[in-house]
């Protein structure tokens, strides 16, 4: 006999795996008024210039034009973990 698994046990199990603290940012680096980024996994409940998990590419926005290096494996295997997209990395994937 299969025990009973009752559905609010269920529903909370699933949110719980669903979950994942990291997320793909864009890191400043550069000096003032020369920006470049930096494309990185970080937790999410840090900051964006603290210590990050992987880094995944650049980007440069004053070269034209704009220069934008992604290694997309990576990308994929974070975002099929479970990693959030940054609105600004979504910005530079949309275009």
């Amino acid at each position: 006999m299969e025990p009973k698994i009752h559905w609010k046990n269920y529903i909370w199990s699933c949110k719980i795996k669903s979950i994942m603290p990291a997320a793909i940012k864009l890191m400043r680096v550069g000096k003032k008024g020369m920006p470049s980024y930096r494309i990185v996994v970080i937790d999410k409940r840090k900051k964006r210039s603290s210590n990050y998990i992987e880094k995944l590419g650049y980007y440069n926005p004053l070269r034209n034009p704009a220069l934008l290096d992604l290694n997309q494996e990576k990308l994929d295997t974070w975002i099929k973990k479970g990693a959030i997209l940054s609105e600004g990395i979504k910005k530079l994937l949309h275009k």
